[in-house]
């Protein structure tokens, strides 16, 4: 599994949401130039946050991004599966994007895959906002 820019992305937006006051909007200028980020971009991401239900947006001079949820309860997985899909390296062994694989007739790779997909699924299921901010 490699990470996309999608996902590098995402996960500092939303890293610097979780580290904004519960009350306040973070404005997208500041999370791109804190991260030196593109701008377009960031918009297109937030965007697919938005429509997620991670992230809440407001228009308006006070107005910028939040987390539509306690940073306790978003993991690192669920950022990452949105952006770039399974975590698993093949999808015959995707639990959220299954798709029929040639190597589904070798139980040895499969079981290997398996193991990494569990290893990955595990670890980033157990990492959350809060434990990332």
């Amino acid at each position: 599994m490699k990470l996309t820019t999608k996902s590098e992305y995402a996960l500092l937006i939303m890293i610097f949401l979780a580290r904004t006051e519960a009350d306040q909007f973070a404005r997208l200028e500041d999370i791109c130039a804190t991260y030196d980020l593109s701008q377009k971009y960031a918009e297109q991401l937030t965007s697919t946050l938005k429509k997620s239900g991670l992230v809440a947006a407001r228009r308006g001079v006070a107005g910028g991004y939040q987390l539509a949820r306690p940073a306790a309860e978003i993991s690192m997985a669920e950022i990452v599966r949105l952006m770039d899909g399974a975590l698993a390296p093949i999808g015959a062994i995707s639990e959220y994007f299954p798709c029929r694989s040639l190597l589904e007739k070798e139980t040895g790779v499969m079981n290997v895959m398996q193991d990494i997909r569990d290893y990955t699924a595990n670890i980033m299921e157990g990492k959350t906002l809060a434990d990332l901010a």
